[in-house]
């Protein structure tokens, strides 16, 4: 009895001084090398899949001008209204589509269709990543039914931290005050335990991917 409760006290002993040693080199944690393994597939390819099954809709569009069509498409087809705008490049789209659209501000709490840009993509996770640097900030894809965003291929990448390391590098010190990750429509199963899309945001998420 006396020989096996020595044992586990050397054990013990040999656990704790290895502890001791580890806590005291530290661990050396590569914080910046890519975890992930380089994707095999077009990042468009991905970004569709992953953002698809998020329930999102996706639209590639190969120039401006497939974009503007396919807008006009969208819109025409739901017959929507109240549609709103805040961001200069993409408000210039709508005007030569000739699609009407509102940008005061004013109303945008009775906005239906809310049209903006995003900063970027995150292919791995169908992620979009939008900024209140843009005109568009926090407001409008909180108010909007549904939500549209134009994108262009050169604003993918395929993860999370390549997009934060982008946005860092666009706005360096000045960073925007708030970056949203957004993964598909508002859904939540808080009420009643049914899963209910649109309770604290879009019904639906629309990327129009352009290329180029």
């Amino acid at each position: 009895m006396h020989g096996e409760t020595t044992t586990k006290e050397k054990i013990l002993k040999k656990v704790r001084k290895a502890l001791i040693e580890k806590s005291v080199k530290g661990i050396n944690v590569d914080f910046d090398s890519d975890i992930y393994q380089k994707p095999e597939e077009p990042l468009e390819i991905i970004f569709a899949q992953q953002f698809t099954k998020l329930n999102g809709k996706f639209i590639y569009c190969q120039d401006e001008k497939e974009l503007a069509e396919n807008l006009s498409s969208l819109i025409a087809e739901n017959q929507w209204e109240r549609v709103f705008c805040f961001e200069k490049s993409a408000k210039e789209i709508l005007k030569k589509t000739k699609i009407g659209f509102s940008e005061n501000e004013k109303d945008i709490k009775h906005a239906n269709v809310g049209i903006s840009l995003c900063e970027y993509l995150a292919a791995r996770t169908g992620s979009v990543l939008v900024s209140s640097k843009q005109s568009s900030g926090r407001r409008l894809p909180a108010f909007a039914n549904y939500h549209i965003v134009i994108a262009y291929s050169s604003q993918l990448v395929y993860t999370i931290k390549e997009a934060l390391t982008g946005i860092k590098k666009k706005y360096g010190a000045n960073l925007p005050s708030m970056i949203v990750n957004i993964s598909g429509p508002s859904r939540t199963a808080d009420i009643e335990k049914t899963l209910v899309q649109g309770a604290h945001g879009p019904k639906e998420i629309y990327v129009f991917l352009v290329d180029g």
